[in-house]
């Protein structure tokens, strides 16, 4: 940079002070903050005293294999299947009571329950149709309808089976059949043909027991 005058070089001099100035403050700034940051770490090493590494103690980590997993849906879905393994062969007969109409109630119900079971007086809440299904399919059917009333508290459905007008013989293929299968079933009390507006001879209408009734007898569901 050359000068070409008095006045300059006075400035050049001014300019370079300056500079001068503002970097030795800029020096010392810096050096007080780094003997702060210093007089910090004294305060706290002579509050916290000697220090030591933890130990670390030696630990097994042994592999342990997964467990299988327990199929709960499967063993629900087996225990259904037993529930409703409904015989065919159960010798329903000598239980139905012959009036004017076939009807079934346990032991200890009286006939006052058929009666009115019959004349309506328990409203019908929930009914499974069984027409067109196969045997195994309706016994599945029928059971699976059972239980699941009685689990929610239903006690009063109606079990279409049909009269059988286009079954071979025109004689019902379901309706002996339901009547076995309803005997079995720990949640009926009692049963009886449908009055003609509820279907009459092809339909039954069953009673459930009470939830708790049936759980203070110790029993579970056939």
């Amino acid at each position: 940079m050359k000068v070409h005058s008095l006045a300059e070089l006075k400035t050049l001099q001014r300019e370079i002070r300056r500079r001068s100035e503002a970097e030795a403050a800029r020096v010392q700034a810096e050096r007080q903050r780094q003997l702060a940051a210093q007089r910090e770490r004294c305060l706290f090493a002579t509050a916290v005293g000697p220090v030591r590494p933890l130990t670390q103690p030696e630990r097994a980590h042994p592999h342990r294999p997964p467990l299988d997993p327990v199929p709960a849906q499967r063993q629900r879905d087996e225990q259904s299947v037993m529930r409703e393994a409904l015989s065919d062969e159960f010798d329903v007969e000598t239980l139905l009571h012959t009036d004017e109409q076939l009807s079934f109630r346990r032991p200890g119900i009286g006939p006052d329950v058929t009666a009115k079971l019959r004349g309506g007086h328990w409203s019908i809440q929930r009914q499974i149709d069984l027409h067109g299904l196969r045997t195994d399919e309706a016994r599945e059917a029928l059971g699976r309808f059972l239980r699941e009333a009685h689990q929610v508290g239903l006690r009063c459905v109606r079990v279409v089976h049909g009269k059988g007008l286009g079954s071979p013989g025109r004689q019902p293929v379901l309706k002996g059949r339901v009547q076995r299968w309803l005997v079995q079933k720990n949640e009926v009390l009692a049963f009886v043909q449908a009055r003609p507006i509820d279907g009459g001879a092809g339909a039954l209408v069953v009673l459930l027991r009470p939830v708790r009734a049936l759980r203070s007898e110790g029993q579970r569901p056939a």
